[in-house]
């Protein structure tokens, strides 16, 4: 069996936690960001979990995190 690549850009983009919950930033964090609200901004510094929808496709994209 050959190894499998992990994709790159979703493994810059998702953490995967302790637990084994897949984490991913919010988007519109790096432009524009001087006007908004400091409550808004620091609402983007947090990561939020993946929605169920999407995590078997990521698990494919990231095969040994």
């Amino acid at each position: 069996m050959p190894k499998l690549k992990t994709h790159k850009g979703a493994a810059s983009r998702f953490r995967i936690t302790g637990g084994g919950k897949l984490m991913r930033t919010k988007c519109g964090k790096s432009h524009l960001r001087r006007k908004k609200a400091p409550r808004t901004n620091r609402l983007y510094d947090e990561m939020i979990m993946t929605s169920s929808a999407d995590k078997k496709r990521v698990r494919r994209l990231l095969p040994y995190k």
